[in-house]
């Protein structure tokens, strides 16, 4: 039975670069992201995400006034909520608010 099993060798470089890709498969979530980690992330430019720290229209902190910190929670909320609906959504709320309207008829 031992005879069918192969030997794999490989060189150190693949060694090391299989290592680096399980550390950050393995790697622990953490709580608070820089914006470059933060960018890497949602897989935009880093001025992009600027840009919406600029508008404060993504939650983001910085403490003593100099590096930008994101908590990873509040980031994945907002894109939650930033949800939208498909058409077919929005025309059952548009004929449910109108069937369940309780405003008088005109005639």
């Amino acid at each position: 039975m031992m005879e069918n099993i192969q030997k794999i060798e490989f060189s150190n470089e693949q060694i090391e670069a299989i290592k680096k890709e399980l550390a950050e498969i393995v790697k622990p979530s953490k709580e608070f992201m820089t914006l470059e980690e933060i960018a890497d992330y949602l897989s935009i430019s880093k001025s992009a995400v600027y840009k919406l720290t600029s508008k404060k229209e993504i939650p983001f902190y910085i403490p003593g006034g100099k590096k930008i910190y994101f908590k990873k929670e509040e980031v994945d909320d907002w894109i939650e909520r930033s949800r939208v609906a498909t058409d077919e959504e929005t025309i059952q709320q548009l004929e449910g608010g109108l069937y369940n309207s309780k405003k008088p008829e005109l005639w």
